[in-house]
């Protein structure tokens, strides 16, 4: 094994590292190993290389005791260290020794090009399988194979060459006789007949029989009646299945058996009901007849019919099953937006579901061109009016069995090529998976302005991780800016079909620059309050002033989505009485509220352009195209986006694509934003931009918001008031301050970094739930709650003290615990404790502190609090 020697040294002069004479290792055919050193624990085994028996030391060496550079040896190019790579399993670190290290095939080993060495304590990566080349002589200082023992040559692979790895073999499920020998039989029963086609297809006539005038005729009427056929099936196809992914009605079941049955009913007895129902003297056929003058037996239409009543369920189910897997975010987003049911069908469904519709169609098609049962029951076997391929090929096998063979080769080609073009698309592709990709949570120069000054430092450094009432004055002041109540409305927007009166030309907006266009000549922005009353599963009433946000948190199923989606009319859990501003909005659909959302997601339009997703809410309000464009590039200039408005979703990274979506939304200036969860799937850096984005621009909002969030720096930083919700009630609504100071929910004061423990007040504390007694000291500015009141007591965790034995004096709640768990918070360390006597506590402490106790998992220490220090609010 050879060092790499250290930068700066000639290409002539190696260094050899004194180790031990290399004994042989098990682990890997012709890998040696060296007996354990801790002087240099980076050397690692090198697979594939032994020692050379005539290669010897030579001690002495400024660079490293023990090495001497031995001029005219060089490394090979391929013997190499790659720092920094995690290590490879198989491949161990060798700690070196100071005497004797063997290098390979001795003479004729050249040193490698210099390179940057890791330090050798910290890297753990495996070298590449090095190569050695001989030189035609050995350089000095170099022994030469004594007689005794003859030279080991180690495998020498054309230079260049990469060692493919040595990968252990993957194990080949084999299958089970009994299972392949039918398998191999089911594909022959399939493949034979089509092999005899082929067989017996005289390809010298194939030209004639398929030019002849019969042939032509046929190809052009079934190709009439195919096409007929798709249209129908379209027409009333397309709605069906929209109808039964999307809704839910009585007698669904029913409705897709119907368009199952064409599928699994003998072709001929299709016809005898198609006959019946629509013959002249079947049910609807006299009255077509006197009425339209319509009859379809015996007649190009009636075989167009049939076609369609056997080939439509193809195009139902294929639709239905992309359908079924598009996310109705897209749809609802889209009405809460403006658009109108048909216009988001037309707009965003169909696009979104084109691959689906297009297979569905391919088949249908092809299944409507192959139709025989039911068009010569139905509309019979004239020449010229019904007879199609099919058909034709029926009659020519009593004539002319060359030429059936001729047309039925044509026929499997059309469906071969059909299959082929679908490649096992039968059901389509769901958008999410043409369209998702792994965005970046990077933040580059394309993303928005920096926050305001230090927000970034305060989060990396954990100052705002804890809702603590020093983090709320302090997020108030430095991160929003905003008053405690309502927020001046000074911004003037235009409204939907107003275009801005910018200052800046289109070809500053073209530029790619991202600036502020705000400064707009228009009225001031009308302002709506908020009243809304729910039943249902959520039941609440909520009051707010124009220009509120309101952050609504809870627990998982504590109904918090349901709130959002009652105020959209989304949901038929729970029914919102919502008024906004001076009008009564409850008994108006989802796109006539102005109740813009923004799910968690975004649910940007993958079809769309960032530009035109934003100018889509316009265009639903019947902005002229020109006039929304304008509109939405100055809304994605101001989130600092404007330059990506030619980008698809998926060309946008996380904090792109919440900008753009922010930006659709606050686009069609709507009554009442909702935003559920904006920022959750993006990282610290992304979060802290988007959110400082977000609070610039609800800074001059006229309406009200709603922000359903779990991270109490977002509640902070964006919210005038805190709604608690639990189980679809309200468990608290207040400011920011008071939520943290005197939290009503064990859940939210954990979420806000304190301990909780919910109990029984006593007369001098808390009985806790979890067992043992808490000492609290009584409130000097309110009365003291009777004993047996349900209760919380919270703590805050610097307010813990740990000790190494049992303190004495003043602290009055003292538990013996055991560490469990040690966390880093920025510049301190959480400690989750656990006892007998006491419920799960967490202490937040110096590192320092940490250091003095010589914490660690499973020592154990006292815990005490001061009655002083905990807070006691009845519930």
């Amino acid at each position: 094994m050879l060092e790499r020697p250290q930068m700066g040294t000639g290409p002539d002069v190696p260094e050899v590292p004194d180790e031990p004479e290399v004994s042989g290792g098990p682990d890997v055919p012709g890998v040696r190993k060296v007996p354990g050193s801790p002087e240099n624990p980076g050397v690692r085994k090198v697979p594939g290389v032994r020692e050379d028996p005539g290669v010897r030391e030579v001690p002495g060496s400024p660079e490293n005791p023990g090495v001497r550079k031995v001029p005219g040896v060089r490394e090979d190019p391929g013997v190499r260290e790659d720092p920094g790579v995690p290590e490879n399993p198989g491949v161990r670190a060798v700690p070196s020794a100071p005497e004797g290290l063997s290098v390979p095939n001795g003479p004729g080993v050249r040193d490698a090009p210099d390179r940057p060495v890791a330090p050798a304590d910290t890297s753990r990566t495996p070298s590449p399988r090095p190569h050695f080349t001989r030189t035609s002589r050995p350089g000095p200082g170099v022994g030469t194979p004594s007689a005794s023992r003859p030279r080991r040559r180690a495998a020498r692979p054309r230079r260049g060459a990469a060692r493919p790895r040595r990968r252990a073999p993957r194990p080949r499920r084999r299958a089970p006789l009994a299972l392949v020998v039918p398998a191999l039989l089911g594909v022959a029963l399939l493949l034979i007949p089509l092999l005899g086609v082929l067989a017996r297809t005289s390809w010298s006539q194939l030209g004639t029989h398929l030019t002849s005038p019969e042939t032509l005729t046929a190809l052009r009427l079934s190709l009439l009646v195919s096409l007929g056929a798709l249209g129908l099936s379209l027409l009333f196809g397309v709605p069906l299945a929209w109808l039964l992914a999307r809704t839910d009605f009585p007698g669904k079941a029913l409705v897709r058996s119907l368009v199952l049955l064409p599928m699994v009913l003998p072709p001929t007895v299709g016809g005898v009901a198609l006959l019946l129902g629509f013959g002249r003297r079947g049910l609807l056929g006299p009255w077509l007849e006197d009425t339209f003058g319509i009859v379809l037996p015996f007649h190009t239409s009636g075989a167009v019919l049939a076609a369609a009543f056997v080939s439509m369920p193809f195009l139902v189910i294929s639709l239905e099953g992309t359908l079924a897997g598009l996310r109705p975010g897209y749809e609802e987003t889209a009405a809460s937006l403006g658009a109108s049911p048909l216009r988001v069908f037309r707009t965003v469904t169909l696009p979104l579901v084109a691959p689906g519709l297009v297979a569905g169609a391919a088949l249908t098609w092809a299944r409507a061109l192959g139709e025989f049962g039911a068009t010569i029951t139905f509309a019979g076997n004239l020449p010229g009016t019904t007879q199609t391929l099919p058909l034709q090929v029926y009659l020519l096998l009593q004539d002319s069995p060359e030429a059936a063979t001729s047309v039925s080769l044509l026929l499997l080609a059309i469906a071969m090529a059909v299959l082929i073009g679908l490649r096992g698309r039968w059901t389509g592709a769901a958008p999410d998976a043409r369209t998702a990709r792994s965005r970046s949570s990077a933040v580059t120069e394309e993303d928005v302005r920096d926050p305001a000054p230090g927000a970034r430092e305060a989060e990396q450094s954990g100052e705002f991780t804890r809702w603590s009432e020093e983090a709320v004055e302090k997020g108030r002041g430095d991160l929003t800016g905003q008053g405690a109540g309502k927020r001046a409305l000074a911004e003037p927007r235009p409204r939907p079909g107003e275009g801005p009166a910018s200052t800046t030309s289109d070809e500053d907006l073209a530029s790619g620059e991202a600036r502020d266009t705000t400064e707009e000549a228009h009225d001031p922005t009308p302002t709506y309050a908020l009243h809304a009353s729910l039943s249902g599963y959520t039941h609440l009433d909520l009051d707010a002033e124009p220009g509120t946000t309101i952050a609504v948190v809870g627990r998982n199923g504590a109904g918090k989505t349901t709130l959002l989606r009652a105020l959209l009319g989304l949901t038929p859990r729970a029914h919102a009485e919502l008024r906004l501003g001076a009008d009564d909005v409850t008994a108006l659909p989802p796109h006539r509220r102005g109740v813009a959302w923004v799910p968690q997601d975004g649910a940007l339009f993958p079809h769309l352009s960032a530009l035109a997703n934003t100018a889509f809410g316009l265009r639903a309000h019947g902005v002229p195209r020109a006039e929304a464009r304008r509109t939405a590039r100055a809304h994605l200039d101001r989130l600092g986006v404007g330059h990506l408005a030619h980008r698809r979703p998926a060309q946008l990274s996380g904090g792109q694509a919440q900008r753009v979506a922010l930006a659709r939304a606050l686009a069609v200036h709507p009554r009442l934003l909702l935003l559920d969860e904006p920022l959750a799937a993006l990282d610290q850096t992304t979060r802290a931009q988007v959110r400082h984005a977000l609070r610039r621009h609800l800074d001059g909002f006229g309406g009200v918001c709603l922000l359903v969030t779990h991270d109490p720096v977002e509640a902070v930083s964006l919210a005038d008031r805190v709604l608690v919700l639990d189980g679809g009630r309200t468990v608290q609504d207040a400011p920011p301050a008071e939520v943290a100071r005197r939290p009503r929910s064990a859940w939210v004061a954990r979420m806000l970094g304190r301990n909780a423990w919910p109990g029984t007040l006593t007369p001098d504390g808390l009985a806790p739930e979890a067992g043992g007694h808490l000492v609290v000291a009584p409130p000097a500015d309110a009365p003291a709650p009777p004993p047996g009141t349900p209760g919380l007591a919270v703590i805050a965790p610097e307010s813990v003290a740990l000790h190494p034995s049992r303190p004495s004096g003043s602290p009055r709640n003292t538990y013996a615990c055991t560490v469990t768990e040690i966390t880093a918070l920025g510049s301190r360390l959480r400690v989750l404790l656990a006892g007998p006597d006491c419920p799960a506590l967490i202490a937040e402490i110096t590192p320092e502190a940490a250091a003095d106790l010589a914490l660690r998992e499973g020592t154990p220490v006292w815990a005490s609090v001061k009655a002083t220090d905990i807070t006691l609010v009845p519930l």
